[in-house]
């Protein structure tokens, strides 16, 4: 008997194409066989940057159009062949590509490429990795990194052209065991990174990508897990860098006051040869010697002044005047500077000859770009923090410039500003029993229960950069590298293109061809710059901060409500990120892709446990994002985070998702419904709703189908498909006792349970693309029933179940279920009906920013302000959803004029 193959399993076990619904219609999706567009990536900020240091993005291919081994190559607007890498990141059911990942080296890339099928016509590129026991050695062409595989140092050292210019990368994290200085004794401690793991997980030939794992050490104590990424491109002078932290300390103990990358930088060069710089804004630069031969008494010669001033390596000193020739050891050398940005609204510079002797004010401004240099003539090292102004406190650091060796640092968390304080924000004023919870809950909205608002598992990501330079960079490059590390450039496949190849669910181009579709997608426009706006309007900003929306507004204190329990930070309630994500793929804005780009970093990293006994669970939201002490899937959910990866092929995002394939095992533990009181549920068991829930742990599980093709993660969503729809009520009984291990539910489901949350958490979209790929008619049936009956009038309801269904609001957002039963089943008195709810009064409504929006100004507020009173953050992404998915499956009911 022969043994099956992956692709036999595949076959075997998985629909191929479109899910054929009970009307025999088939879900919206392009024709098959239709020609494809050509695959073309272009810059989403509109123009080529002036410093491309290598790029990585993800292609997807309609079913059945390649295998899996299909090479591919890249050709740029002349029709010149570019070096391409390419890896599969997803798969079809019938095996074949559904996305591929590409990267392209460093260099100037012009316009635009076009990706397609073929072999390569070009020799190798220049990335080079060689492997041995002690370490990992990367080249680029232009720099050779080394990365040891234990010891403190992720980077052992860098050269350029067999010269070293860097060396001791490290991870470096300072605490003390008091908030506040005050409060004596204070013991401070530092702690250095020290190596776990060290995996190579691409080698070339454009793109290597290198893995660090550890912990932070001191005295015996290792905490602090990170996991660090270093990405390599052919022909770059840098490296990207991706850093992950990790809070598993004691946020009554641990106060961190110092968490950054340092490096060594050797300094060869004179004292007037060796050079500090600091990116400012737009474009602007601090640049300064340690030993200055400008602003003397004596003039030293223009030559000498002019060479200081661009960076170059001064003339030969016997052409110095006589009397500074004679002197230059009485000039003092400056070997401390700093940089630091304690807000996102001012940066200060200063500096200082050495420890022990009086720092000196220098310079300043509002946001500086995040970039450090320090060297020389013989070479030197730059770093980058990305978002450095809008992550704050932050600082750039060089010590030591003066002596042999110089120390260059990028804090994440700076020393120079108040310590990380995570302990909770408030005693429980006086909540200590049950019912005075489920009071101290109705009244500000917060979920609160002793202990649980822990940051006891939560993690941040930042992103930086190093550089590797064989001499001081010219001033005019400065600017080039400061755009590469605030705004990043991104090579990203078209709109058009994403959408003709029927990926990531029910969306549709934009299109303002009608006036009603023209009323809806400038609403669309309105709602996105307003909350552009709102975030420098509101200073949405801060290391944990920054990615969040808030949740409600305060129209009396003209503020969002940032202390008032539950309407604080939104955490991704009612899928603000999905919103978010959708919008970018429907027009491919630049600022939307990076609103939504901080959102995923943010809320996949801090609103999530990483570890400890929350793994896997997100926070409800909240005054702080670990405040609030439900902790469900719906926070952790995978779709918010799945089309980020599918189009930037990030790694990190992609260990998140994977993370979750076991999520739902938290449930033994934490009982996600405990306000229903100690009768709600039978002990021992665990509950889990199909919508919050079970949708959300399908993300996840559908995700890592398509990832690696194995079927156990179908057979998993199948399991709980089979047995909702074995329930009485199906999905109408909200909830059900849940198996972690077989992921199968259990009981009658005889009682109706509807709740407004249950679709509210990403189901309809995870639902079309499950749906389009996975034969269970009892549950296809089950679920068309939901959207069909969810929003139905009380009549109806009625003649269907006997009574009206309960706890069925959201109606807005919920039209777009009832559009895809229309699309499912060709209703068209049902596409009616979606509009018309989708249309009537809701969160959001017929609210025209335009004419809503006040400004306040003077002692109203502390400073000028934009308010739209009638705009919840729950709101915008349920309208939001509702018009993207309607459009997308029911537009022809939408009339061509408004409403």
């Amino acid at each position: 008997m022969n043994t099956p193959t992956r692709r036999d399993v595949l076959v075997q076990t998985a629909l191929a194409g479109a899910l054929v619904s009970l009307s025999g219609k088939a879900l919206a999706a392009p024709a098959k066989g239709a020609p494809l567009p050509p695959t073309e990536v272009r810059w989403i900020d509109g123009q080529a940057p002036g410093l491309n240091a290598g790029q990585t993005w993800g292609v997807p291919w309609p079913q059945g159009a390649f295998k899996p081994k299909q090479p591919f190559l890249a050709r740029d607007a002349a029709g010149a062949e570019v070096a391409l890498q390419t890896w599969p990141l997803a798969y079809w059911p019938d095996g074949s590509l559904k996305w591929t990942g590409h990267a392209v080296p460093a260099g100037d890339l012009g316009q635009r490429l076009t990706i397609a099928p073929g072999k390569t016509g070009l020799a190798a590129a220049g990335v080079r990795v060689i492997e041995t026991p002690a370490a990992v050695e990367v080249s680029t062409g232009p720099a050779t990194w080394r990365f040891p595989r234990d010891g403190s140092a992720l980077i052992a050292s860098a050269t350029r052209g067999g010269r070293e210019v860097l060396r001791n990368v490290r991870l470096v994290l300072q605490t003390q065991d008091a908030p506040e200085i005050e409060q004596s004794p204070v013991g401070r401690k530092t702690f250095e990174s020290v190596l776990d793991k060290v995996t190579v997980e691409q080698s070339g030939p454009v793109r290597a990508v290198i893995r660090i794992e550890g912990r932070h050490k001191n005295e015996g104590r290792a905490w602090a897990p990170f996991i660090v990424r270093f990405y390599a491109y052919a022909g770059a002078d840098s490296l990207r860098m991706l850093h992950t932290f990790i809070f598993d300390g004691d946020a009554a103990k641990d106060f961190i006051c110092g968490l950054g990358v340092t490096a060594d930088v050797p300094m060869t060069d004179a004292a007037y040869d060796r050079h500090v710089r600091f990116t400012g804004q737009d474009g602007g630069l601090w640049a300064e010697a340690v030993k200055p031969l400008t602003g003397l008494r004596r003039d030293p010669g223009k030559a000498f002044r002019d060479a200081q001033i661009a960076g170059r390596k001064v003339p030969a000193l016997d052409q110095m005047a006589a009397p500074v020739r004679s002197s230059l050891h009485l000039i003092p050398d400056w070997g401390d500077f700093l940089l630091s940005q304690p807000t996102a609204d001012g940066f200060t510079i200063r500096k200082r000859t050495a420890p022990g002797h009086a720092w000196i004010p220098s310079d300043g401004g509002q946001r500086a770009s995040g970039v450090a240099y320090v060297g020389g003539a013989g070479g030197g090292a730059a770093i980058g923090l990305c978002n450095f102004w809008r992550a704050p406190p932050t600082a750039l650091e060089v010590l030591g410039a003066a002596g042999d060796t110089a120390r260059l640092t990028a804090w994440l968390w700076s020393p120079d500003a108040p310590v990380m304080d995570t302990r909770f924000y408030h005693d429980g004023m006086g909540m200590e029993t049950h019912a005075q919870e489920t009071e101290g809950l109705n009244i500000t909205y917060e979920d609160y229960e002793k202990n649980w608002g822990t940051p006891t598992g939560v993690a941040r990501t930042s992103e930086l950069r190093l550089w590797a330079l064989e001499t001081t960079p010219a001033r005019d490059q400065f600017p080039k590298m400061a755009q590469l590390n605030d705004k990043p450039p991104r090579l990203m496949t078209t709109p058009e293109r994403l959408h003709a190849a029927g990926v990531l669910g029910a969306w549709s181009l934009v299109d303002r061809s009608t006036p009603a579709r023209a009323r809806i997608e400038d609403r669309q426009d309105q709602l996105l710059n307003y909350y552009l706006g709102q975030i420098e309007q509101r200073r949405w900003y801060g290391f944990w901060n920054y990615g969040d929306f808030m949740h409600s507004y305060d129209v009396d204190r003209h503020v969002w409500r940032y202390d008032i329990g539950g309407f604080a930070w939104d955490n991704s309630e009612l899928s603000t990120d999905l919103w978010l994500w959708l919008s970018y793929l429907r027009g491919g804005r630049a600022d939307v892709f990076r609103m939504a780009e901080a959102m995923t970093r943010h809320t996949g990293e801090v609103d999530v446990y990483h570890v400890g006994p929350y793994r896997g669970l997100g926070t409800r939201h909240g005054v702080q994002h670990w405040g609030d002490s439900s902790k469900q899937p719906r926070v952790s959910n995978a779709i918010y985070r799945r089309i980020y990866y599918y189009l930037t092929a990030d790694e990190r995002v992609g260990d998140l998702m994977r993370a979750l394939t076991d999520g739902d095992e938290s449930l033994t533990r934490v009982d996600i419904g405990r306000k229903l009181g100690d009768d709600g549920w039978p002990k021992g068991e665990v509950r889990a709703s199909f919508g919050t829930d079970w949708s959300s742990l399908c993300g996840a599980w559908f995700t890592e189908w398509e990832r690696t093709g194995d079927p156990r993660w179908r057979d998993r969503i199948v399991g709980g498909m089979k047995t909702i729809a074995a329930l009485q009520k199906q999905w109408f009984a909200g909830s059900a006792t849940y198996d972690v291990k077989t992921g199968r539910f259990s009981g009658a489901g005889d009682k109706l349970a509807v709740s407004h949350l249950n679709a509210a958490f990403g189901a309809p979209e995870i639902h079309v693309e499950m749906l389009s790929l996975i034969r269970e008619p009892a549950y296809d049936k089950a679920w068309l029933d939901y959207c069909r009956w969810y929003n139905a009038s009380r009549e109806e309801q009625t003649a269907q179940f006997g009574q009206a269904l309960g706890g069925n609001g959201l109606r807005q957002g919920h039209s777009r279920l009832t559009a895809y039963a229309a699309s499912r089943l060709g209703d068209k008195a049902l596409a009616q009906r979606a509009w018309k709810e989708f249309f009537g009064r809701g969160v959001v409504e017929d609210l025209n920013l335009s004419t809503a929006t006040r400004h306040y100004a003077g002692p109203d507020v502390l400073n000028p302000i934009d308010e739209a009173a009638g705009v919840t953050t729950n709101g915008t992404a349920q309208w939001g959803l509702a018009a993207i998915m309607n459009l997308a499956l029911v537009a022809d009911a939408l009339p061509a004029s408004e409403g």
